[in-house]
């Protein structure tokens, strides 16, 4: 993982090189069974080089604890990996220009089972022909022969705390996945 991190870091493929901070590979327990992917790196995440640290991350970390997990013991990483300008989605070409870093991190943690987070991993996946995060959450998938389960982005239960009860649903499924028990409630 230091690997693709090192190359990652030099990276010049695409015009995010010239308006990033830093950029942001991903962290996590080299030998973690769970791995979760997002989008982007947003501000926090571009000012400090690691994942998931903002409001939106903070969740992430508590939903890891609910699962009864530590975020020591998962890998998490983005889809893209230098934060987009304005926060805004990912264009198409940036995804596909980090989409070897992504593949690579996968084929060199080789988890049990992978939880995308949000529309744009889920795509980043699987293609352009797999129904929206709506109706894929929760749904066990397959990328190459790993199970993967969607689910929605922690930002996304920020704006809509309603999602966050299904969400838990799908937390729920990764854990029977991993041999776990969930606990009833989060």
């Amino acid at each position: 993982m230091a690997t693709i991190a090192a190359v990652a870091a030099t990276c010049r493929r695409c015009p995010l090189c010239t308006t990033r901070t830093t950029v942001v590979p991903g962290e996590g327990s080299a030998t973690a069974q769970l791995l979760f992917i997002g989008e982007a790196p947003g501000a926090e995440e571009d000012a400090s080089g690691r994942p998931f640290v903002g409001p939106a991350g903070e969740l992430l970390d508590r939903m890891i604890v609910a699962m009864g997990l530590s975020r020591a013991e998962v890998f998490i990483t983005n889809v893209v990996k230098c934060r987009p300008p304005g926060n805004r989605v990912p264009e198409p070409n940036e995804v596909a220009t980090c989409m070897p870093f992504l593949r690579a991190q996968i084929a060199a943690l080789k988890p049990r089972i992978i939880c995308t987070l949000g529309n744009v991993p889920l795509k980043a996946l699987f293609g352009e022909e797999v129904p929206g995060i709506t109706r894929s959450r929760g749904q066990k998938m397959s990328y190459q022969g790993i199970p993967v389960i969607p689910t929605f982005h922690p930002s996304y239960l920020l704006r809509n705390p309603a999602a966050k009860k299904p969400c838990w649903d799908d937390l729920r499924v990764v854990l029977r996945e991993l041999g776990r028990t969930p606990p009833a409630r989060a």
